[in-house]
Formats: C-alpha cells, structure tokens, sequence
C-alpha cells in the first residue's frame, strides 16, 4: 500500500485498525488523524509499539488493507 492510498483510504482503515494493534489506542489515531503525512505517522507508531522495522510496519499495513478488500469484495 502506497502513500497516497494510505492517505486516501485512512477513515476506513482507521476503523479496522483495533481489530489488528490492540496496543493502538485511540489517542494514538487521533495523533495520527492529525499528522500532516499519515502514512509516516502510523509506520512510526508501529515501529515504536510493535518493534517493528519500517518495512515489516509497511508489509503490515498492506496486509490489513488486502484483508479488507477480500472482505469486502466477498460481501458485493
């Protein structure tokens, strides 16, 4: 997942996000609802609560974005 789909795509992945990163609380989101760059701001909080590499935190964040298009592609 790129920046700008990151970007494009926050409102409904935010809404999946506690379902994958229990350790994402919503103070967390709202720092990253405010961040100018999103998509740096949550590979950050990543790296910073899962001890993730910055790679792994971006892989992370495809893989929660590829489980909710099968969701919902299924649904349709």
């Amino acid at each position: 997942m790129n920046k700008a789909l990151f970007e494009e795509k926050w409102d409904v992945l935010r809404g999946q996000i506690n379902a994958k990163w229990s350790l994402m609380v919503e103070y967390d989101l709202v720092k990253v609802d405010k961040a100018e760059v999103k998509f740096d701001k949550f590979v950050t909080m990543l790296q910073v609560k899962y001890g993730h590499t910055r790679q792994k935190a971006k892989e992370e964040i495809g893989k929660l974005w590829a489980e909710y298009e099968s969701k919902h592609k299924s649904n349709t």
